[in-house]
């Protein structure tokens, strides 16, 4: 399903970029004409996306060929050439913009991650990302999330329980969501509930929620939940998680940190094709 997710994304992309074809490197360059390329890293980085680039291209032209300098999570150099592609010069322009548009985002996620697991690397501990994405482009951000060395959240709606503030309101408190929730879910199905202080993480406990997350506790409200919670649940620890306040987070003793950030405000890492070197 994976796979089928990527290829509708990139034929989509494709139609996008050019619903009648390239106008202008079709009237400019011979259809027989062939070269080389090279993506090239402009800025030191994590690289993330080299399998999701290589099938932009074979999707618009599958004689095209590469030779790979580098694999996805790998550290990049500015200068390295990540790979090389050869090719029709009209088939590797034409899918230059979309291939560099899901490597660099994929890669700057990966980047951005890497930085928040380095930073707790002496904890055992989880980075972990959000819904917080990019609509439709979340498969290759999550997938970019594992590259930098982070994991995943639930993927969907559909993927895990998660009771938040506002279902936590509409349904007249935490005990009443569990109990009317544990009724309509398999038995398979672990619920997690965010909590904003102490009373509600009692009431979590309570209703032996499987994972309790302290939503945009101070440092010592965190270090008082995770005694109480003495390991009867999987703490998770969110909001305003920023590079600066991580590792005092870590410190409270939680058990997964989950950064909103590293999917929606990281910066693309810088990646340029050039057809000479």
């Amino acid at each position: 399903m994976k796979d089928i997710l990527i290829e509708n994304f990139i034929k989509q992309a494709l139609l996008e970029d050019m619903p009648y074809g390239d106008i202008t490197t079709d009237n400019l360059i011979d259809e027989f004409n062939s070269t080389k390329g090279y993506f090239v890293a402009k800025e030191n980085g994590v690289i993330a996306g080299i399998n999701i680039l290589k099938r932009v291209f074979t999707i618009i032209d599958n004689n095209i060929k590469f030779n790979c300098f580098f694999d996805d999570g790998n550290k990049v150099k500015k200068g390295d050439i990540i790979l090389e592609i050869i090719g029709k010069t009209r088939s590797i322009l034409s899918g230059e913009r979309l291939a560099l548009n899901i490597i660099q985002r994929m890669s700057g996620i990966a980047s951005y991650t890497k930085l928040f697991v380095d930073k707790l690397k002496e904890f055992p501990i989880r980075v972990v990302d959000t819904r917080k994405t990019t609509p439709n482009f979340r498969i290759f951000e999550k997938e970019a999330v594992l590259f930098g060395g982070g994991y995943n959240h639930r993927f969907n709606l559909s993927d895990a329980v998660m009771i938040k503030d506002n279902h936590i309101e509409a349904s007249g408190g935490i005990k009443n969501a569990v109990t009317k929730i544990r009724k309509g879910i398999p038995h398979t199905t672990k619920i997690e509930v965010e909590v904003e202080n102490i009373e509600m993480l009692k009431e979590a406990l309570e209703v032996k929620a499987d994972i309790i997350m302290l939503d945009n506790m101070s440092l010592d409200m965190m270090r008082e939940a995770v005694k109480i919670n003495n390991h009867q649940a999987i703490i998770e620890a969110s909001g305003n998680m920023t590079l600066d306040r991580v590792y005092d987070v870590a410190k409270c003793g939680v058990d997964i940190i989950s950064v909103g950030a590293i999917t929606h405000s990281y910066r693309s890492l810088d990646i340029s094709l050039r057809f000479k070197i």
